[in-house]
Formats: structure tokens, sequence, C-alpha cells
């Protein structure tokens, strides 16, 4: 029976040495070496020798069984490295040859660089950065601002309502975060919003359905109208250079009492008047003022306490402007041949 276990090795090694692959050798290592395999069949035959013959058989099994082992051992070592060596070969990259010039990766929307401009500065000054829903309540979107339901000042924003249901509409200005910022996170309050509103407008070059707007609320104990104008000064001037100038017209906003419209020298013209301020040398940028008790009292501020202002920017009016577009609609139609130029 010796011989048998021999033979078993010369057989082992005839069979691995043309072996290319792991599989292949995983096959062969189940044939010899398996619960089930020769060795193993060879095992159970010692059952039937004699006390005498199982011990010098069983030295030649021992023997024989971790030459076999070795060899699978050896073999797989082999495969393996030349393996590797082939991947090498395959992904082998030429470190010296000239690399292949960068294709242009795009860039930020325009909206978007002026949003994180102008992002960058408030935070600078305290200020927090608020998302909210583009998909608003009736009541944040107007009642919460002091615009109650029979308001002719609804009648500017003419609205997209969803599923006809009159409780959700998509904003129209993003004044629908005063009093969620309120409510979330009391005063004093210093923070800004920025975001895309929807109003059912006549398209054209200064008009469109989808605009970008960006909110700001200060709200404290002894808030006055000289802390407005110094706020909005300090952004006039970081957008436009330290030689603008701030103008504040009174107009009626619902939501502030009172309200201003604000105006910036002309960056183009330098206040002299141009065709782009229309030769007035003042560029309409904002509208303000100071918050309204009403809506103080919707936020759960006690208005005979503290006391606050707002102001909104047009972020899509400040592009335009930033970047002489002509046109509102270039900026929401996706066309790559607009956008690369930023």
């Amino acid at each position: 029976m010796q011989d048998e276990f021999l033979k078993l090795n010369q057989e082992v090694t005839d069979a691995v040495a043309q072996v290319t692959d792991l599989e292949a050798l995983e096959k062969l290592r189940v044939e010899f070496l398996g619960r089930k395999g020769k060795m193993a069949e060879l095992m159970k035959q010692m059952s039937g020798l004699s006390d005498e013959e199982r011990r010098v058989v069983g030295v030649v099994a021992n023997q024989v069984k971790g030459q076999i082992e070795g060899v699978f051992g050896e073999v797989e070592g082999r495969v393996h490295k030349a393996h590797e060596a082939q991947r090498a070969h395959e992904e082998w990259v030429d470190v010296t040859e000239p690399s292949i010039p960068p294709t242009r990766f795009g860039s930020l929307h325009p909206v978007t660089q002026v949003r994180e401009e102008l992002e960058d500065l408030f935070t600078s000054m305290g200020f927090l950065v608020l998302d909210g829903p583009e998909l608003e309540s009736d009541y944040y979107n107007f009642t919460a601002v002091n615009v109650p339901p029979a308001h002719p000042a609804r009648d500017m924003q003419d609205t997209f309502y969803v599923g006809g249901q009159q409780n959700r509409v998509m904003r129209t200005h993003t004044s629908s975060m005063q009093v969620r910022a309120m409510k979330t996170h009391g005063v004093p309050l210093r923070m800004v919003s920025p975001g895309r509103c929807f109003r059912n407008e006549a398209t054209d070059v200064r008009h469109e359905h989808t605009f970008h707007q960006l909110e700001g609320v200060v709200i404290d104990r002894g808030i006055h109208f000289g802390h407005l104008k110094g706020v909005l000064e300090a952004v006039a001037k970081h957008l436009y250079g330290e030689d603008t100038e701030v103008r504040l017209r009174p107009k009626f906003y619902p939501f502030v009492e009172p309200g201003v419209n604000g105006e910036v020298t002309c960056f183009l013209c330098k206040g002299k008047g141009c065709r782009l301020c229309k030769k007035t040398g003042w560029l309409e940028v904002f509208g303000a003022g100071m918050i309204h008790p009403n809506v103080l009292k919707e936020g759960g501020v006690d208005s005979s306490d503290y006391s606050g202002f707002a102001f909104g920017f047009g972020l899509t009016r400040l592009v335009m402007l930033k970047y002489g577009i002509d046109d509102i609609r270039h900026l929401e139609a996706g066309d790559l041949r607009f956008l690369k130029q930023f």
C-alpha cells in the first residue's frame, strides 16, 4: 500500500505541473486532498491493515500528504506571482509620457456665484444662512407676512397653487422665511435666506416665472432704521465698490413699516447717467424696511420689547447687473453656450 501513496504523490506532481490559474488548482486540491478525495480514500483503506503495517504505512502516508500540500502551496505561489506580473504589465503607465490637456469641467452658475459671495459676506457679519421650502403654505407665504386673503397686494403676485388647493403655493418670495425663522430660532435673530421664487409672469427680457431672491432679517432690542441703512451700505460697497452710495426712497411693502426702495449709484457710469441706469445714475437693487408689528406677532415676538428690519435682494437682478446680462431668460434656459462664459 506504500506504493499507492507514492503513486498518488507522483500523480499530483504531474497534474499540477501544467496549472496556470487558481481556479483549476483549487479543483485539483479538492480532487486529491478534499474530504472525499483520493488521499482520504487511501487513508480509509488503512483500516484493514494489521497494527504493524498501519504503523509503517502511516509514516509513508503522512510524508506523502505533507509533500502534496507543499506542492500545492508552491504551485499556488507561482500562479499568483504570474498573475500579478501580468496585471502589472497590463496596468503599466509611462509616467514620462506627456499628459493629455484637461478639458473644461464646468463652472458654477452665475446666480450661485453671487449667492455664495453674499452668503460669505453675511456669515462674516454673524448672520445665519437658512434654507426654506419652495412649496410653501399660504399662511407663511402671505398671511404670516401681513398679507391676509383679501389684501390687494396678493394681486401683484399671481401665483402657482398646487392641485388647485389654496393652502399650498410655490413661494412668491423668500419673505416666507421671516416667521419660520422667528419660530425656529427665536430672538435675537440675524439671518439671510436665499432661494428660488415663482410667479405667473408674462416672460420677456426682464421678467421670468422663476427667479432668485435673498431675504435678510435682523431682530433685537433697540434695532432702528440706522442699523438697516448701515447693513445695506456694507452690502452695496461689497458688491460694487467703496465709492458706491445708497439711496432710500419710501415705498409700500405689506410686511414692513416704514418701507423703502433701495437704489445704489450705477457702477457703470458712477452716477453720471447711462443706458444701464436709464440716465438716472441709480440702480434699483433691493426693498427693505422695519418689520411690521403684525409680522413680529406671528413669529411670537413681543413688538413692544423687540424691533427689527428686513431686506430683500433680487439675486437674479444683481447677477444681470454684475455681468451685463440683458435677457433674464438666459439664466434659467440651461444653454451651455451661455453658461460656459462663467
